[in-house]
This record gives C-alpha cells, structure tokens and sequence, in this order.
C-alpha cells in the first residue's frame, strides 16, 4: 500500500506541476480542474504514505482552514478547488530546485575554491569568513543539504579537532550562514516567494538583503573571536596546521583555478538569466526559476556530453528521490488551503489589525518591529519559515501597507534567520545536529541567543532608518 500511494503522489504532483505551467500558457477550465484535483489526489495519498506523526503539521493546517471555513460560513467547492492551487508556483518551484545541486556532484568545485583561497584563509576570523560566504554560495544551489554537504569537507579539512569549541566553530559558521541565505538567495524559496508576492523589486532586494547578509556575517566573525577567547583555542594555529598539510595534498594548481572560474561563470550566469527573463518579459519570479533552472542544468550536462546522464538522474530523481518530498509537498498544499480559508473569510485583516493595534499601543515601535517575530513564535510552534513568509505574505498581499515591500520582505525575512538559528524543530539546526552529533538546543539557541539578539537590533536600526529617514 505505502508503495502504490508514493507512486500515485509522484505521479500526481508531476501533473500538478505541468498543469500549472499548461494553464498558464493555456488558461482553461477544464484546465483549472486537473490542476485542483491532481493537487488533492496527491495531498491524499501522502497523508496515506507519510507516518501519522509526520502530517501532523499538514494535517493542523487543514483543521484550521477547515475551522475557519466553518466559521465563516465560505464555499467547500471553492475551498478544495482553489485553495489547493494556491502554492502551486512553490510547489513548482521546490519540485525543481534541488535539480541544481547534480552540477556539484560532477566536479570537485568546493575543493577548487578552498584551495585557491587557502592562502587568504590562514587566521581564523578570516577562515570563519570565508567559510561563511562559501556556504552562502553553496546554499545558492543545494538549500539546507549545503549544510551537511559543507559540514563533511570542513570536518575532512580539521581532522581530529571535534571538541565543542572546534565544533562551535563549524556548526556556527554554516548555520548562521546558511540562515543568513534567506534575506537575498533568489533560489531560496521563502525569498522568492515573499518577493514575488509583495511586489517588491527584485535587484535592490536582493541587493539589500545582501548587504545584511554581510554585516551578519562580520557580526558572526565577531562573535566567534569573542568565543574564541573564551574556550581558550587557538583557532588560527589549528587552521595553519590543516594548511600546510593541505599544501602536499592539494589538486593541481591549474585544475584549481579552472574549477574556480567554471564554477564562476555557473553561477553568475544562472544569476543573470533568472534576472533578465524576469526583467524583460516581465514574469513572476516563480513562474521564471524552474524552468530556467531546468533548462540551465540540461545545459551543462550537454555541454559536458553528458545528456544520458541528466536523463539518468531525472528518472531517479521522479522515480526514487520525489516521495521522499511528501511531507514538504503536502505542507505546502495545505498551507495555500489555509491561505485561500484566511483571505476569503477576511480573518488576515484582523491578523494584520491586530499588529497595527500593538504599534499604536507600545511607544516606539511599528509594524516593521513586530513582523518578525511572526515568523520566530510559529518557528518555535514547528513551522519553519518557508510555511510562514508562505502564510504571512500570502495573507500581506491582500493588505494595503504604508511600508514599502522590500523593507516588509526584509522584514520577515530577518525573522526567518532567527527562528532558523534559534528553534529546535526547525530542519537546518535538526540537520546539523545530526551531522556533529551535538545536542539540538546546545547547536540553536545555546550557540545562538546572543548573536540572533544582537542581529535583530541591528536589521532594526537599519530598517528604521530607512524608514524614517529615507521613505518619507
């Protein structure tokens, strides 16, 4: 039985997909109701192959919509019917992504860039640095997976060097980088999405989400000297070992610097043509980003000659790898069937009332203050914050803000760095965990209390003044 609903999930969400893509092209009726139904068999039948406790979360979701529902006294047909097609642009747009990381498994690229910067990595805040931005980079292409990925060659890299300063210093580093991926990473589906549904513009908030991401990560290097001192370890006597030792294992110098410039030209033209098609045809930056990344990684594997492969891995990837995807699929589908109950019963205006109530009742605090803690409380519930910005900015789309988009996305964004670092049921801190075998809470909120303190304070001053200094 598990078997045949896992096949008939598969195959449901691959209908459901390129019926979103076909009534986009070809809007219909007939159209519109593959879709919906698709998007139900396959929400169906991974409650049927998910173990009970871990639809938990799809299945709170659908209670509340259905709550909402009966309370607000709204269409069961249109609750079904449209309410499943909400998130079908996400869905599209996490069905495809992890497409991008095949490209890393065929060269040694992470290898290629540590050795060409081995040289300017030689002291530990500058390897905490660089560490950093090299995650970010990674996390471009493999999401949450650049963690475990990055955590293994940086353990192969410190051999031996596992005590619990040693590995504050790794597990910090990629977590907080990869948190940090979430204020401007265009792959990173929570930025996509509250970008295309806030209307914010795209260049400047990627632009300024970027420029945070690297005051965090000087904040972190900061705050990892500071610890530094306290365990005791020299970090840079440990590094400058591991370099020398490097220097006799390293690949060819040339062969480094061709993965480097390779892996260049991936990703700056990845980059730049999700850019101009979304610029130019003036498309939604999820309906832009899958097929892009699609036809983008068809494109290598051809140039490399290696077509069969691609065709390899596709059928593995839809065969063997999609069911493993259900719970993150039926979240997804049961969210837009909360936001589609929320927006037609009109409850997101009280929510969002709600807010402007506390910033006209607490001195010295507005809306962009409070916004992120939406997603820090709900990350502390269990719901990560792709499945808040989803909900979030699915209910601000219908709400006319005084703000401008990009210092809302912003916004919330900065929330999801902190419920990333910070809650210990949120899948980054839980992979970690699994990976150094340190506690949860130990890896989250122990390493991170301060610094996700410290880095709210400051996206708030920034945010502030912009407001008040460059809005108005």
């Amino acid at each position: 039985m598990k078997q045949i609903s896992a096949t008939v999930f598969t195959v449901s969400l691959c209908i459901y997909v390129f019926m979103h893509y076909f009534t986009n092209l070809f809007p219909t009726d007939t159209g519109k109701l593959i879709l919906s139904i698709a998007g139900i068999t396959a929400l169906l039948f991974a409650a049927v192959y998910l173990p009970f406790r871990a639809f938990l979360v799809p299945l709170f979701l659908l209670c509340s919509a259905g709550m909402i529902l009966v309370i607000s006294g709204g269409s069961v047909t249109a609750f079904l019917l449209e309410g499943i097609i909400q998130m079908r642009e996400l869905i599209a747009l996490l069905l495809i992504v992890p497409v991008i990381g095949w490209i890393l498994k065929e060269e040694p690229y992470i290898d290629g860039i540590m050795n060409a910067a081995r040289g300017l990595l030689n002291t530990s805040k500058r390897f905490y640095f660089g560490l950093m931005m090299v995650n970010q980079i990674i996390a471009y292409f493999l999401l949450f997976g650049s963690i475990p990925m990055m955590y293994q060659f940086i353990n192969d890299f410190l051999k031996g060097k596992t005590s619990e300063a040693w590995e504050y210093f790794k597990g910090t580093a990629l977590l907080r980088s990869f948190a940090l991926t979430t204020l401007w990473v265009i792959s990173i589906p929570s930025f996509a999405f509250a970008v295309d549904h806030l209307g914010a513009p795209l260049g400047w908030t990627i632009v300024q989400g970027f420029l945070v991401s690297v005051a965090g990560i000087l904040l972190a290097v900061l705050f990892a000297s500071r610890q530094e001192s306290k365990y005791g370890v020299d970090f840079s006597a440990g590094i400058k070992e591991e370099m020398d030792r490097l220097v006799d294992n390293t690949v060819n110098p040339r062969e480094g610097k061709r993965l480097v410039l390779e892996f260049a030209v991936l990703f700056l033209s990845l980059f730049s043509t999700i850019f101009i098609v979304h610029i130019m045809f003036g498309w939604g930056l999820l309906l832009v980003i899958p097929p892009t990344i699609l036809l983008w990684t068809y494109g290598y594997f051809l140039i490399k000659k290696k077509s069969r492969q691609f065709l390899s891995l596709s059928k593995n990837y839809v065969v063997k790898e999609m069911r493993f995807k259900s719970q993150q699929f039926s979240l997804m589908l049961s969210a837009g069937v909360l936001i589609f109950s929320v927006n037609q019963s009109g409850i997101g205006n009280y929510m969002v009332d709600g807010l402007f109530y506390m910033e006209q009742s607490v001195p010295f605090l507005n809306f962009l203050a409070i916004l992120p803690f939406t997603a820090i409380v709900l990350g502390f519930l269990g719901l990560g914050p792709l499945t808040v910005i989803v909900l979030v900015a699915g209910i601000l789309q219908h709400v006319n803000l005084p703000y401008p988009p990009e210092l809302v996305v912003l916004s919330m964004t900065s929330g999801s760095v902190i419920s990333v670092l910070l809650s210990p049921v949120i899948l980054p801190v839980i992979v970690l965990s699994a990976t150094n075998k340190l506690s949860i809470l130990k890896n989250g909120f122990q390493f991170n209390i301060g610094y996700a303190v410290t880095f709210y304070f400051i996206v708030q001053a920034y945010i502030q003044f912009m407001w008040y200094f460059i809005y108005q």
